[in-house]
């Protein structure tokens, strides 16, 4: 009965939590991408350096990263729906309290600490509860789930411009920070997995199990809410420290590319109006990357490992190839090329740390790769900068970029070496042993 209890539907009510995911991350992650719109407008609001106006988004991605394993623990102590709806409530508040916009420090607070907690309580439990939804459909299911990323960043540019030129951008803070309590019901939707099982098994169940049967149900239910503590000791399974130290060079590299793409192109001499619409490109082909590998994965073709390993390998070609570009179309192509194949991993790598952590410490593990993997993305973007500094050229940032994600696909094959080996030993060792005697009516004798 536990087993029936624990088996994803894979479907059904399933599909209304993916939508809700893909809100949810549309309402989070792509309001942090889109961040940049109000750069200026507060840069001129209290006459600040660059420097000290980037820490706001430095904050919230910083406490978007580490708040992820307390949102984590959070999941496996209460459930995914309260960790969502108070993540939405978060990320109000930031954005609300951000409309008066007192000083500097008070930003850093509010759209930087409130904002990145919120985004983190919202996008954590989020991705996780589509994993637990779901098994063979998990890749596609993900896939769709985190494609609002994609969706939602495409239409917020234009909207959030508009949003500032039509009421500040203090006004326009108020009225995101609204939108933004639709995370509130989106979480709402997220129905704990255990309470439909165990309201399904009420019903399947027309007679108590023999020998003292209703304690028997009363216990089986109960283990369905009682959670395991945070674990905290993933960090000492060598499958996870591979595929974390894969995230933290991975993360080194993914946030280069959209850093420098905009400065080779100017360094190219591509006028400012086409500039833009490069980033138009790279929205739309990860889009359609993150739809087309998930669709592709939950066909079963491919190992989703070595799925993974393959995008990488194909983003890291990319990189090296993309430097080469000497005008607006070639540009665009290679451009076009790295979006499509960042969209297909962003699509797997959650299922592929399901997949090698198991879904029983899924919850711990997300948290744990979130905060591990956030170093790469701290030390990335300045490391490039110095590689840029000291060659004078920024297609060396994508040099730099395009080596790491090749050296990070060689800690995907040496964990899926690591798995078969497990995996050949477990099945040595399970297989039972051949009876010696001839026939089944001596085997008989024998024990007796």
């Amino acid at each position: 009965m536990q087993a029936k209890h624990s088996s994803p539907p894979d479907g059904g009510y399933g599909w209304v939590v993916v939508v809700s995911a893909f809100m949810v991350m549309g309402l989070t992650v792509a309001v942090l991408k889109t961040f940049g719109l109000f750069f200026v407008e507060i840069q001129q609001h209290f006459d600040e350096l660059a420097s000290t106006t980037s820490w706001i988004t430095s904050v919230t991605i910083a406490v978007f990263h580490v708040g992820a394993p307390v949102a984590s623990s959070l999941c496996i102590q209460y459930t995914h729906r309260a960790v969502v709806i108070t993540g939405g409530l978060l990320a109000f508040s930031g954005m609300a309290l951000g409309f008066f916009g007192l000083n500097m420090v008070w930003m850093y607070a509010t759209t930087g600490f409130l904002q990145g907690l919120g985004i983190s309580f919202s996008w954590t439990p989020a991705i996780s509860i589509v994993s637990h939804y779901f098994s063979k459909k998990r890749a596609l299911a993900n896939a769709i789930a985190s494609a609002g990323e994609c969706a939602f960043a495409f239409a917020f540019g234009p909207f959030f411009q508009w949003l500032i030129s039509q009421y500040g951008w203090k006004g326009a803070l108020l009225i995101i920070g609204g939108i933004q309590l639709n995370i509130c019901v989106c979480g709402v939707l997220m129905r704990p997995l255990a309470s439909t099982c165990r309201l399904e098994a009420s019903h399947s169940e027309t007679e108590p199990p023999p020998g003292n049967g209703a304690a028997r149900i009363d216990k089986e239910d109960k283990s369905l809410i009682t959670h395991k503590p945070f674990n905290w000791m993933l960090v000492r399974r060598p499958e996870f420290v591979l595929y974390a130290v894969f995230g933290i060079l991975a993360a080194m590299s993914f946030f280069v590319p959209p850093l420098f793409l905009i400065p080779l192109s100017y360094s190219l001499g591509i006028d400012e109006s086409w500039t833009a619409s490069l980033l138009s490109i790279l929205a739309m082909v990860d889009f359609a990357g993150r739809l087309l590998c998930g669709w592709y994965a939950n066909l079963h073709v491919t190992k989703t490992i070595h799925l993974l390993a393959m995008t990488i390998t194909l983003i890291s070609t990319s990189l090296m190839l993309l430097p080469l570009a000497n005008n607006y179309l070639s540009l665009a192509i290679f451009t076009g090329f790295y979006g499509f194949f960042f969209g297909t991993t962003v699509a797997v790598h959650i299922t592929v740390l399901a997949d090698v952590v198991g879904m029983s410490e899924f919850d711990s593990a997300l948290g744990l790769f979130m905060l591990i993997r956030s170093t790469g993305g701290f030390v990335g973007p300045p490391l490039a900068g110095l590689i840029v500094d000291m060659a004078g050229d920024y297609r060396a940032g994508f040099y730099m970029a395009g080596g790491t994600l090749f050296l990070s696909a060689g800690f995907l094959v040496i964990l899926d070496r690591l798995q078969q080996r497990k995996k050949g030993g477990s099945q040595t060792r399970t297989k039972p042993e051949k009876s010696t005697l001839p026939c089944p009516s001596l085997h008989f004798l024998k024990h007796q």
